[in-house]
């Protein structure tokens, strides 16, 4: 969103809800059609607050806290509205952001990458079983095992998980596959003896 406000010298802000963990669960089971408490909680583990310490296009951004919203809330989101239409964002390019945006993109190229070899070592391990003679039944549960462990991995990658981190701290892909080589070979062993 901050891209496309630049990209039109448009004005941008962000405002914050605050809400614990517990609420969020808490108003979920009021719900009528209420999500699974594992969806919140995911969504609370990948949902950040602004940090314009850290983060310099985050600067116009509000916290309020998810109770019911007070007159100086009220006062402080007109501010923050007024402020974002009254400066719009200059797209000339700033190091920080440029930087931010490299790697944001370094990460989702590393992300998809990862997605794609790993649906591939998963498709040629099931291949492999199939070949060796895994019963039908050890099949569905040895997919459902390695589906998991590629599931677990790709969110790692999504939070930023340190183990995959060299030591200038970026991800390589290599890296990766090796550690899920590694965890997918724990795995098939209980299922046929050749190693894959």
């Amino acid at each position: 969103v901050y891209q496309l406000a630049r990209k039109y010298s448009l004005g941008f802000c962000q405002l914050f809800l605050d809400c614990s963990l517990e609420t969020c669960l808490q108003r979920n089971d009021q719900r009528p059609q209420a999500l699974p408490a594992e969806t919140i909680h995911l969504m609370a583990r990948k949902i950040e607050k602004p940090n314009p310490g850290k983060n310099a296009w985050e600067h116009n951004s509000l916290t309020i806290q998810s109770t019911p919203c007070s007159s100086e809330a009220s006062l402080k989101l007109t501010d923050l509205l007024l402020t974002a239409l009254e400066n719009p964002v200059k797209y000339i390019e700033d190091n920080v952001e440029q930087k931010e945006t490299d790697r944001i993109i370094c990460s989702t190229n590393v992300l998809h990458q990862a997605d794609q070899t790993l649906r591939r070592i998963v498709s040629q391990t099931m291949k492999e079983a199939k070949d060796e003679q895994v019963l039908p039944f050890n099949l569905k549960l040895l997919a459902e095992e390695l589906n998991r462990l590629k599931a677990e991995f790709l969110e790692d990658l999504r939070q930023g998980n340190k183990k995959y981190l060299c030591s200038q701290q970026t991800i390589h892909i290599s890296d990766v596959i090796s550690f899920f080589h590694y965890e997918k070979d724990n795995i098939v062993q209980k299922y046929f003896s050749k190693p894959h």
